[in-house]
C-alpha cells in the first residue's frame, strides 16, 4: 500500500494478487504418507485399553442413566439436607415437570451408553 491517498491501487491489487497455476497446486489427499504422518498400527494393549474404556463408558452411561429415571420419583429425592435449608429450590425439584426432564435425560443417557455398545467396531490397522 502507498501512503498517497491519491495514487492508483491497481498497482498494489497486482503486487497482493499473485497466481498460483493449477497444476502447481497440491491438496493434502495428494501428499504420499511418509513415517512422520502415517499413523501407527493399535497394539493389544491399544486394542485393550480402547475396548475397557468403552465398557467402562457403557456402564457408567448405564448406572447414571437408571439413577436418572428411578431417583426423582423416590422420597429421597426432595428430602435430603441439601434441600431442606431451601424451601424454594426443593418445591422446584419436587415439580413433576423437572421430575419428567430428569427422568427424560436418564432414558437418553441409557440409549447412549447402549448405541455405544451395539456401534462398538475395532478398527484394526497392518
Amino acid at each position: 500500500m502507498t501512503g498517497d491517498p491519491k495514487a492508483s491501487s491497481d498497482s498494489a491489487k497486482g503486487a497482493l494478487q499473485t497466481e498460483i497455476p493449477l497444476e502447481g497446486r497440491t491438496s493434502p489427499s495428494d501428499v504420499s504418507p511418509t513415517p512422520e504422518n502415517a499413523t501407527r498400527p493399535f497394539t493389544r494393549f491399544d486394542l485393550w485399553l480402547h475396548r475397557i474404556t468403552v465398557l467402562m463408558f457403557v456402564f457408567v452411561c448405564a448406572v447414571v442413566g437408571v439413577l436418572l429415571v428411578i431417583m426423582p420419583w423416590r422420597p429421597e429425592w426432595t428430602d435430603n439436607r441439601l434441600l431442606l435449608t431451601r424451601p424454594e429450590l426443593r418445591a422446584f425439584v419436587s415439580n413433576g415437570f423437572v421430575r419428567g426432564l430428569c427422568s427424560g435425560l436418564g432414558l437418553l443417557d441409557i440409549w447412549v451408553g447402549f448405541w455405544e455398545a451395539i456401534h462398538y467396531e475395532e478398527r484394526r490397522y497392518p
